[in-house]
C-alpha cells in the first residue's frame, strides 16, 4: 500500500466535501474546475459513472505527468426516480417529503485517470430516513443546507438529524467512497 500523500490527485469537483473527505484521509491534491453538463442515462449508475467519466476527461490535457485525475458523481435515487439538486426551496420540501420515513440509496460514481488509463466504478449505501414532521422539513429547509445538495440533504451536516439509518459507505453518502477509491487507486499505481 501506498501512503496517499504520495500520490498526487488533481480533485475535477467543486464539492467542499470531497476536499473534506481527501483531506481527512491525507491525500496530496489540487482541485480543477471544468465546464462539463451532466447527463442523464438509461440507469441511475450508468449516469452516475458516465458523468463523472466525462469530468476526467475533459481535465485530462490539465494534468501535470505524475497527477491522478479524479471526479465523482452523486446521486439519490428513491424508488425509480433520480433526486437531483433541488432547483428552490419548494423543491427541496418535496423532495424531503418524500424520503420522509422512507429507504432510498445513494450511488457515487468515480472515475481514474491513471497513466492515461480511465478506470471508473461506483459504490452504493442504502439511507432509511425518519419520519419527519412538516415543521422539521420546513425548518431543514430554512437552513439553506439541501439546496445544493443531490436529494436536498447533506449527510455531514443538519441532515444528520434527519437519518434513522445508514447501510454501506458513510463517505459514500457523503460525495466519495474513498476506502474503494484508495483500494483501487493501490491496485492500479502497482501496474
Amino acid at each position: 500500500m501506498r501512503a496517499p500523500a504520495q500520490v498526487k490527485i488533481a480533485l475535477i469537483s467543486s464539492s467542499p466535501r470531497r476536499r473534506e473527505i481527501l483531506q481527512m484521509a491525507g491525500f496530496n491534491f489540487r482541485v480543477l474546475k471544468v465546464d462539463v453538463e451532466e447527463r442523464a442515462y438509461p440507469s441511475p449508475y450508468e449516469t452516475a459513472v458516465k458523468n463523472a467519466e466525462s469530468k476526467v476527461l475533459a481535465a485530462k490535457e490539465l494534468l501535470a505527468d505524475d497527477e491522478v485525475a479524479l471526479a465523482a458523481d452523486t446521486i439519490v435515487v428513491l424508488g425509480d426516480r433520480i433526486l437531483g439538486k433541488p432547483t428552490s426551496p419548494a423543491e427541496a420540501v418535496e423532495f424531503l417529503k418524500r424520503l420522509s420515513g422512507a429507504w432510498h440509496t445513494v450511488i457515487t460514481g468515480f472515475a481514474l485517470l491513471i497513466r492515461n488509463r480511465l478506470v471508473s466504478s461506483f459504490d452504493e449505501s442504502r439511507v432509511k430516513f425518519k419520519r419527519l414532521t412538516r415543521e422539521e422539513i420546513e425548518w431543514y429547509v430554512s437552513t439553506g443546507e439541501p439546496l445544493d445538495k443531490a436529494g436536498a440533504y447533506g449527510v455531514q451536516g443538519k441532515g444528520a438529524l434527519l437519518i434513522e439509518r445508514i447501510e454501506g459507505d458513510f463517505f459514500n453518502v457523503m460525495g466519495l467512497p474513498i476506502s474503494k477509491i484508495y483500494d483501487i487507486l493501490s491496485l492500479e499505481l502497482k501496474k
